[in-house]
């Protein structure tokens, strides 16, 4: 609880020390920056420990955090001295604070909304994971290892605890920020996860609010209700962010009620031909939803599933976790190949602190300023040589700033950001000026200094960092099923066709339609030409990769594969059909005469500089959907598995705001039969939607506790034994917590026990069993942030873009624990500087001759099983 309120009143403290600075900066937005100044504080905040610890100028300590809070500080109080140029410094400064404090004075409703808001999703994010703070799963041990480099390391790059004597070679920004946090309020990693996961929920929240608060707030001179509707609405755009879902849970209600089942047998199933599902359901007694984690019968909910005891249940388990994995790719021969199609909600509740998760803020963020841009912020002029820039130098400054901090966060975000303004940009050029040729030299002039400036920036990062990547892979097989399509987006789909429909015939706006024809389907046929250009010319430049490809596709010669590769998109052109549908509209009415627009839309519910800036939202997701329908990075993988999630989860985010955009102004606007018809549409689009989070949270949590609560506090209030007052007291105590920790406690108290004393011992290099991937191994470095010499080698692998790095530490590590020789074993302990030898059960698994550690080394722990050794 402790934890919890140090980092709510730490990072809204920080929002307030920021927001003279977001006012000036996003003066050209309704709310000033007000919902963005937590996340632009902790951006820029962390941006200055990050840079200063790395030029060695400061230490990642207590010490480095205050002096970056010290140069925000000064910020902010240059930001309110440079407002107004009349009086002296002081009366600068009372003035603009008197300023601000009228300006909140006279929002309070909209401050109070966004303070309870904050706080509401922050604790209801921080009580879930508190009922359920397990880390050790999936790739969480990956994000405790990196929180717990950082907080360990003395300066930076921060050391790699998988991989002794190496840098982490990954987009770590997120985690920096993570283990700031965490330092300055004592936190331990194993509680700073969950509660950093709690925050970006929270900090997405209020993003996304203030986005859409900006954007009907331009209309409320046109007749669109007063500030409290558009407050109230304004609650629609974190709702369709961060709970609205896929359709996988409500279709998860009708396979268990074998709706379209005849017998053994049904059409629609294995038409939709999800994973699983298109198999015949178990049958179950009592009626309804085993799978899904209790019954319901005709009297309701009947029983809650023991989330322990059942969440590796096969049936039980993978429900849930299909609804991340609705889109599925098929060879020619019919082989599966896997794809991850996440989604907010899915990753905050499965605690994914993964960079796409963690940057989901400052990509709101982003686009916050892009839509400040496109408003008329920062107005001015930068010249540098032959470049010519239509903005001053802090806006140029603030999208170096926020577009380099999104690629130190989550590389693959900048696609879509840097997509968005210069988008932005260049509508801003054609809107005041007209379109001409000219327009494109003026977007390069802009983008490319933009990009260098980005990355001067951040330099340090790019210096140590190396990537899997490996160029683009045409998508030839692969396209995506307008079913499986629908299944993931239908929540979003349906309310950006109602938006378009209205926009164009209620709000009569016009449309340069033909133009949007050409330009999609053009846009499409150029995909598709490129995606077999490059097929064609790997096959002829690369002769053995393209003969293993036909091979893996059953065919003989690249004839024959586009004769087949070209019948099968054919047979699946629903997809690529639905996003043309999106794609075609929005471009026509985004390109629509400008002047024509403005004054059609006067009397009507909604601004057209809104409905402009969400037309390109419509359209930057529907092209990072189409994208990896022709194209794909190259991974280890060799699949379009990691493209597709991550272009999908950014198109979630921006169609996420333009649905909330689309269902708010319908909401005001819409009258008569019109309204009802779209209320009863509505609140079906809710149940669908919702479907899913309110099944899985009861699960995922275990309950949240409640009955086992319940039990507790009733022994305490009737039993009459003391004994068991105490010990249901002490249990009710630890019943939530925020720290994974204590799960590993009760777990196996001995390597806790171990853990713990690690956890405060000097540092040094610790030897500890290896394993694969996604399992128990490496968790002593993870756990206490010491260098091990090997932790996950199929990551490590990812991270660096192969195995040289890590020789034959493997092999070296099992030599060191078998063997009998204890000059061999020296070698190896000198050759990569080990201080420490840990002994427990993983290490016990495997061949152990411990005599010569017990002969020629220092015991330093032993407790049960466990014992770590430290060379003399």
């Amino acid at each position: 609880m402790g934890w919890f309120f140090s980092w709510y009143l730490t990072i809204t403290l920080l929002g307030w020390l920021t927001f003279p600075l977001a006012s000036r900066l996003f003066a050209a937005l309704p709310d000033r920056g007000y919902t963005l100044s937590r996340s632009f504080g902790f951006l820029l905040w962390g941006y200055v420990f990050w840079l200063l610890t790395s030029l060695g100028l400061s230490q990642n300590d207590v010490g480095g955090l205050f002096l970056g809070l010290l140069v925000l500080a000064g910020l902010s109080v240059w930001a309110t001295q440079s407002k107004n140029s009349g009086g002296d410094a002081l009366s600068r400064l009372s003035r603009n604070f008197s300023d601000l404090i009228s300006w909140a004075k006279q929002n309070r409703r909209l401050v109070m909304n966004v303070e309870i808001l904050f706080f509401i999703a922050f604790a209801f994010l921080a009580f879930v994971r508190a009922s359920n703070p397990e880390l050790g799963s999936t790739e969480k041990p990956m994000e405790l290892m990196f929180i717990n480099s950082i907080l360990r390391s003395p300066t930076f790059p921060p050391w790699d605890a998988w991989l002794s004597g190496y840098a982490i070679s990954y987009y770590h920004f997120g985690y920096v920020m993570t283990a700031m946090l965490a330092k300055l309020t004592s936190t331990p990693g194993s509680a700073a996860h969950n509660l950093m996961t709690a925050l970006i929920f929270s900090l997405a929240a209020i993003g996304s609010y203030g986005i859409l608060y900006n954007l009907l707030s331009l209309g409320r001179t046109s007749g669109d209700g007063n500030s409290s509707s558009i407050i109230r609405r304004s609650f629609l755009a974190p709702m369709f962010l961060l709970l609205i879902s896929n359709a996988e849970g409500f279709l998860e209600i009708l396979y268990k009620r074998r709706w379209f089942w005849s017998g053994d047998s049904s059409a629609f199933w294995k038409w939709l031909d999800i994973k699983d599902l298109n198999q015949p359901p178990a049958q179950l007694p009592g009626g309804l939803l085993n799978r899904l984690g209790f019954w319901i019968t005709s009297d309701g909910v009947s029983g809650i599933g023991k989330f322990f005891s059942e969440q590796f249940e096969p049936d039980r388990y993978l429900w849930w976790w299909r609804a991340s994995r609705v889109v599925s790719d098929f060879d020619l021969g019919g082989g599966f190949k896997e794809i991850i199609d996440e989604f907010p909600f899915f990753s905050f509740l499965h605690a994914d602190l993964h960079p796409h998760v963690l940057a989901i803020p400052f990509g709101l963020l982003t686009i916050a300023a892009a839509f400040n841009l496109y408003l008329g912020g920062w107005r001015g002029e930068i010249n540098v040589g032959r470049f010519r820039m239509r903005i001053n130098l802090l806006g140029f400054g603030l999208l170096s700033l926020l577009l380099g901090g999104l690629a130190f966060l989550n590389t693959w975000d900048i696609l879509i950001a840097a997509a968005l303004v210069l988008g932005v940009y260049a509508l801003k050029r054609v809107e005041e000026f007209g379109w001409s040729w000219g327009r494109l030299k003026e977007v390069f002039s802009f983008g490319l200094p933009l990009g260098i400036s980005s990355v001067l920036l951040y330099l340090p990062f790019y210096i140590g960092f190396s990537s899997q990547l490996g160029g683009v892979i045409p998508n030839l097989v692969y396209p995506t099923r307008g079913a499986h399509l629908w299944v993931m987006f239908a929540t979003l789909l349906l309310p950006l066709f109602a938006y378009l429909i209205y926009l164009r015939l209620a709000e009569k706006w016009p449309g340069r339609w033909w133009p949007a024809i050409r330009f999609s389907l053009g846009l499409v046929l150029l995909l598709w030409g490129i995606s077999w250009f490059i097929g064609w010319a790997i096959n002829w430049f690369e002769p053995d990769m393209g003969a293993l490809f036909l091979q893996e596709q059953g065919v003989f010669d690249i004839r024959s594969l586009f004769r087949q590769a070209s019948l099968k998109r054919l047979t699946h052109i629903g997809g690529l059909l639905t996003l043309l549908a999106v794609l075609i509209p929005a471009i026509a009415l985004l390109v629509a005469d400008r002047k024509s627009q403005t004054k059609k839309a006067q009397g009507k519910v909604s601004s057209p500089k809104s409905n402009t800036f969400v037309l390109l939202l419509i359209t930057m997701g529907a092209l990072l959907v189409i994208g990896p329908e022709f194209l794909y990075l190259r991974d280890q993988f060799g699949t379009r598995i990691n493209t597709i999630f991550k272009f999908y989860y950014q198109a979630w985010m921006v169609w996420s705001l333009a649905a909330a955009y689309g269902m708010a102004v319908l909401i005001q606007k819409l009258r008569s039969w019109w309204k009802y018809t779209f209320w009863l549409g509505f609140v079906f689009l809710l149940f669908v939607g919702l479907t899913y989070p309110v099944l899985r949270l009861n699960i995922w949590a275990g309950g949240f506790k409640i009955e086992r609560a319940t039990t507790l506090l009733d022994t305490i209030f009737t039993d009459e034994s003391e004994i068991a007052k105490l010990a249901a007291r002490q249990e009710l105590s630890s019943l939530w917590t925020l720290d994974y920790f204590d799960l590993l406690q009760r777990q196996n108290p001995d390597e806790a026990a171990a853990l713990r004393w690690l956890g405060n011992a000097p540092d040094g290099i610790i030897s500890e069993a290896i394993g694969g991937s996604y399992s128990g191994f490496g968790r002593v470095s993870t756990n206490t942030g010491m260098p091990t010499l090997l932790g996950w080698p199929g990551h490590e692998s990812q991270w660096r873009g192969g195995y040289e790095a890590q020789g034959s530490r493997k092999s070296d590590v099992e030599t060191l624990y078998a063997t009998t020789d204890w000059q061999l074993a020296d070698e190896i302990i000198s050759r990569y500087n080990i201080r420490y030898i840990f002994v427990g059960r993983l290490e016990r698994d495997k061949p152990l001759r411990e005599e010569k550690f017990q002969q020629n080394m220092r015991v330093v722990f032993q407790q049960g099983n466990v014992v770590i050794y430290e060379v003399r």
